[in-house]
């Protein structure tokens, strides 16, 4: 992976400790549309920790790939990605 890991391991840590406020709000019984407003602050930082990779793909993987049928793979595999994200 050529994400910066550094930011990336950050995101995931912060995600993980949405999701565990989340899973304790549940047990806590907490207001369904509190949760449901962390649930969606979660999906947005996970929605910016995939830009990012993405991102990091198309600089690197994309663009140092060895020959044009390499390139040509790389990139129906973003767009192939891509089309799961947008459904």
């Amino acid at each position: 992976m050529m994400a910066d890991t550094q930011k990336v391991t950050r995101l995931l840590k912060t995600a993980r400790g949405q999701l565990d406020g989340i899973l304790k709000m549940v047990e806590d019984d907490r207001y369904c549309i509190d949760i449901s407003q962390q649930i969606m602050a979660t999906e947005a930082l996970l929605n910016k920790l995939n830009k990012e990779i993405l991102s990091a793909h198309l600089k690197h993987c994309v663009q140092c790939a060895a020959n044009d049928h390499e390139r040509e793979e790389k990139i129906n595999e973003f767009i192939s990605t891509l089309d799961r994200i947008l459904k």
